[in-house]
């Protein structure tokens, strides 16, 4: 319904401003990463929307990017998770790290986030699979295709932590199959 705000920037009280647009004021709660990038008080600003109607309130959140609003609205389809903790996860967090999380499947890297537990982390890279860290392109070790992700995925099922895969991924050949790829870096990390 109010899909972007711009106006004056009147306060900042993390996770929440205050926006005038032409004369009317606008709470928004906004993540930590579009907070720190703020202009000044009094100065124009312009922020990306959600609007959240709830039984018992109608909220407004704001973002600097068009990435951080759309991993916001990835994160509140998934059951469980509120608007509240969505905005926990994008202050704990940029996008970038969250998809490669994704990608990867580091639910560590979730955890460390205040309010998310293990089996919250677990849901949401099961979740989030394929809709969040594919699309927002996140590379780590190497993981750049469908074979690659899925070669990892074993070799993390297998008991490898995550630099261990890592590693094995890289000396492997950016076009090779699954099943020969998962071969070769068993064969490499049994060295």
């Amino acid at each position: 319904m109010i899909g972007k705000l711009t106006g004056t920037l009147l306060e900042k009280n993390p996770p929440e401003v205050l926006v005038d647009c032409q004369g009317v004021g606008y709470e928004v709660y906004v993540p930590m990463s579009t907070f720190y990038n703020l202009p000044a008080l009094g100065e124009r600003v312009s922020l990306l929307t959600q609007f959240i109607v709830r039984e018992d309130a109608q909220l407004l959140y704001g973002f600097a990017t068009a990435p951080e609003r759309q991993a916001f609205r990835e994160l509140i389809k998934i059951s469980g998770v509120g608007p509240r903790t969505a905005l926990s996860v994008l202050s704990g967090m940029g996008v970038g790290d969250l998809a490669q999380a994704i990608t990867l499947q580091e639910a560590g890297r979730l955890v460390k986030v205040p309010g998310i537990g293990k089996k919250t982390a677990e849901r949401l890279l099961l979740e989030l699979k394929g809709k969040l860290g594919a699309d927002m392109g996140a590379v780590h070790g190497g993981a750049t295709n469908d074979a690659q992700a899925d070669i990892l995925q074993a070799l993390l099922a297998l008991g490898y932590n995550d630099k261990e895969a890592a590693a094995a991924l890289k000396a492997l050949p950016a076009d090779i199959g699954v099943s020969d790829g998962i071969k070769l870096a068993l064969k490499a990390l049994a060295k």
